[in-house]
């Protein structure tokens, strides 16, 4: 099997604040379909991922404040999809974030797996893990 693509789909509350809230860390609207729209897409270069408005999916934002951490349920507490977004430059996503007044969830941080990572959250519970590997971890070809 040759696999040539992989979009995901986020459920969301509200597909344009949505649009919004991606386009705040450099994503732009795709496409959006029906009237009113209850499924589009954002994209940025080759990465593209769907939205689909109160369907597929499944989405709810926990009270926790931090993904990992001492606060107890910290990674279990959304119900959203959890991502990888690999970046170049994790900081610069990070104070981009912070200037935008994206909700950060976990600073950029070098963990022990050699990767430089920080964590956003959409608003229906979507958890973002921004990265980047190290120069010092290994390929895994």
């Amino acid at each position: 099997m040759r696999i040539t693509g992989l979009t995901p789909i986020l459920n969301v509350s509200d597909i344009h604040a949505s649009f919004e809230w991606f386009a705040k860390w450099g994503w732009r609207r795709g496409f959006e379909w029906g009237d009113p729209p209850t499924f589009g897409s954002v994209v940025t270069q080759a990465c593209e991922i769907f939205l689909c408005q109160g369907a597929q999916g499944g989405r709810g934002k926990g009270s926790n404040t931090t993904t990992f951490g001492v606060e107890a349920g910290s990674e279990t507490a959304d119900k959203g999809v959890w991502m990888s977004v690999w970046v170049d430059d994790v900081d610069a996503v990070h104070a981009c974030c912070i200037a935008q007044g994206i909700e950060v969830m976990f600073p950029p941080t070098d963990m022990p797996w050699g990767v430089r990572e920080m964590h956003v959250r959409h608003p229906d519970g979507h958890v973002f893990r921004i990265g980047r590997g190290s120069a010092d971890a290994e390929d895994c070809d």
